[in-house]
């Protein structure tokens, strides 16, 4: 059932973000008298289609993109038919190359102007809700395996990242910090100041939602809810709070079951404080190591801020845009060799992955907001038969004054699409390794 709900919301989102994309096309193409043959959602074998002022609007049956077709263009369809004959006026071919550079960015604009709305009225309806620096500092941070690697200890407080202050916690896990070789975290470490310096690139680790929740954590207090068998016999109540483990100070309820993880089927010692008393216990750990009690974590106190509209603007357009420079860096540190593709590239499984296996429709949005910014980024690449390379073509006639031949552009495009479908092959291929390791 869990992998129903991603790949429905992983199909719905694709097919709201590719049909806008397509859609910006089809409208530059008919606002400049050019002939749109077929607008679809999903490709072939069609479910139903019908026409409408000379253009096919259709739903295919393989719900993993869409197309549009334009008479007199040579995209990756490689239908070269119409270029037997002379073009007519209402062909793309037949355009001046300023018309035919909008219609090749109309999809890649209506993509960017798609992810500013969502980012906007997802910060203007929901503004932000955040654990603030000092309510992270209260107790120190927890330091989950991938923190541990990266240099923290359980405890430590932060306070600055390279050189500056921070206000809220999703700064702590902003994508930038990994990819740069110099990330250095200060932090109160048992009341001295150290650094901690990020190891280089980092970002291979730090790459997907499993690996955010085991970097770092606000440490979370604890209290003992219910006891029942050796806690039981030990003496533990209600409402105690469990402060210390044999010689280990702890607070949150993940330090607890680390230690009796190293200790199973042994007898320890635990300091616990009663309302104002502090009590010593001896407590036999579990071959399942547990000590018999369900625990309550305290409430973290969050904080919330609200935006206008206008503000929200600002903050949705920064968002919308900080994916875009987080690509062409990630596409940077790929190219250089410093980042792994196969840890950092998904196909559709992996996209389905990022939706969670719950339906819900604040994160569906934010991922579509997302997801739409990047199909933007990456149809601007000049990759032939992406925008970005017809882009490139038509740019270099209006620069050059000479127009690349028919027989270029055919050829070009079948190399681009061999490309595009190595790349497809690629993810689809890592997708499914990943998970069998």
């Amino acid at each position: 059932m869990d992998g129903i709900i991603m790949a429905a919301q992983m199909i719905l989102a694709l097919s709201i973000i590719v049909g806008i994309h397509e859609f910006g096309h089809l409208l530059a193409a008919k606002f400049f008298g050019m002939r749109v043959e077929k607008y679809f959602i999903g490709f072939p074998p069609k479910i139903f289609s019908f026409n409408y002022k000379g253009t096919e609007y259709g739903l295919g049956s393989i719900p993993l993109g869409g197309f549009v077709k334009i008479t007199g263009i040579i995209d990756e369809s490689m239908d070269t038919t119409h270029l037997k004959k002379e073009p007519e006026e209402w062909e793309f071919r037949s355009k001046p190359a300023w018309q035919r550079l909008i219609v090749m960015l109309g999809g890649i604009i209506f993509n960017v102007i798609t992810g500013l709305i969502i980012f906007t009225f997802i910060t203007y309806y929901n503004g932000e809700i955040y654990l603030s620096k000092d309510e992270i500092n209260k107790n120190g941070i927890l330091a989950l395996e991938l923190g541990k690697e990266a240099g923290f200890k359980t405890g430590d407080k932060i306070l600055k990242i390279n050189g500056n202050d921070w206000e809220r916690d999703a700064e702590l896990f902003n994508p930038n910090l990994f990819f740069d070789d110099n990330t250095t975290f200060r932090v109160d470490r048992e009341s001295q100041e150290i650094d901690i310096r990020i190891p280089d690139n980092f970002i291979n680790k730090m790459n997907s939602r499993e690996a955010l929740s085991s970097f770092l954590k606000a440490r979370t207090p604890f209290l003992v809810d219910s006891v029942y068998n050796n806690a039981l016999k030990a003496g533990i109540l209600k409402g105690d709070r469990i402060i210390k483990v044999e010689e280990n100070y702890i607070i949150d309820l993940y330090e607890l079951k680390s230690i009796l993880e190293k200790n199973k089927s042994s007898i320890i010692q635990i300091t616990i404080k009663r309302e104002n008393k502090i009590i010593e216990k001896v407590v036999e750990i579990s071959k399942d190591a547990t000590i018999g009690i369900l625990a309550l974590n305290e409430p973290l106190i969050f904080s919330e801020k609200k935006y206008n509209l206008s503000e929200s603007f600002i903050l949705g357009t920064k968002k919308a845009f900080g994916v875009v420079f987080l690509n062409i860096r990630a596409f940077g540190k790929m190219f250089s060799g410093d980042i792994d593709p196969s840890k950092n590239l998904s196909g559709p499984i992996g996209i389905a992955q990022i939706f969670g296996s719950e339906w819900d429709w604040g994160n569906f949005w934010r991922i579509v907001g997302l997801l739409s910014m990047v199909l933007a980024f990456m149809n601007l690449l000049p990759i032939p038969a992406l925008d970005g390379g017809h882009a490139t073509f038509i740019l270099y006639e209006m620069i050059s004054g000479k127009k690349p031949t028919e027989k270029f552009l055919e050829y070009s495009t079948r190399f681009g699409v061999i490309i595009l479908l190595g790349l497809m092959s690629y993810v689809i291929l890592n997708d499914i390794y990943k998970l069998f390791i």
